[in-house]
């Protein structure tokens, strides 16, 4: 049986663009070797990519955090330094409008893994409501987000979520 690395909304908006933050940016090394010890493991490796119209300012996010970002087909949408390397074309790519991507959890209830990791960001967003999907699609399988491999831009809220998946039983690693 497979493991399964999801790494979730590693793009260039969100590290170096309008949501970008230092500590997106530190997590690129720990990212890539990741994804390596997947592909040297015969992993899956899984992509999300967060995806926005030109009327996002108009739907509730855009409301709620009106700054533009990862808008389909633009530099901010595309994949953050040295992980847009690695991408594969046989890697499969979930490109969601929210925050929790429908899409894979419906692929990992069709799917069996020996276990379920994600890295990436914002934890406190989208790494936490992809990570309870995950948990929901296989609730068996050991469901796992690295620490060194997720941050916010705020630290008490990546913190917060840190906490929030360990009691959910998803099993943080890695954690200072």
């Amino acid at each position: 049986m497979k493991k399964c690395l999801i790494v979730v909304d590693y793009q260039n908006d969100f590290v170096s663009g309008a949501l970008g933050f230092p500590a997106a940016a530190e997590l690129e090394e720990y990212i890539a070797e990741k994804i390596n010890e997947y592909r040297r493991d015969n992993g899956t490796v899984l992509f999300t990519f967060d995806t926005h119209s030109e009327n996002y300012i108009n739907t509730q996010e855009g409301r709620n955090l009106p700054v533009v970002h990862c808008l389909h087909d633009t530099p901010g949408h595309n994949l953050y330094g040295k992980i847009a390397t690695l991408l594969l074309e046989s890697d499969k790519r979930f490109y969601k409008n929210t925050f929790g991507s429908d899409e894979m959890y419906q692929y990992l209830k069709t799917e069996t893994f020996e276990s379920i990791e994600l890295v990436g960001v914002v934890s406190n967003i989208c790494v936490i409501s992809n990570a309870v999907l995950a948990k929901t699609a296989q609730p068996e399988t050991p469901v796992i987000v690295d620490a060194k491999c997720t941050a916010s831009n705020d630290a008490g809220l990546n913190k917060a979520a840190l906490d929030v998946m360990s009691s959910l039983q998803i099993y943080v690693i890695n954690r200072e």
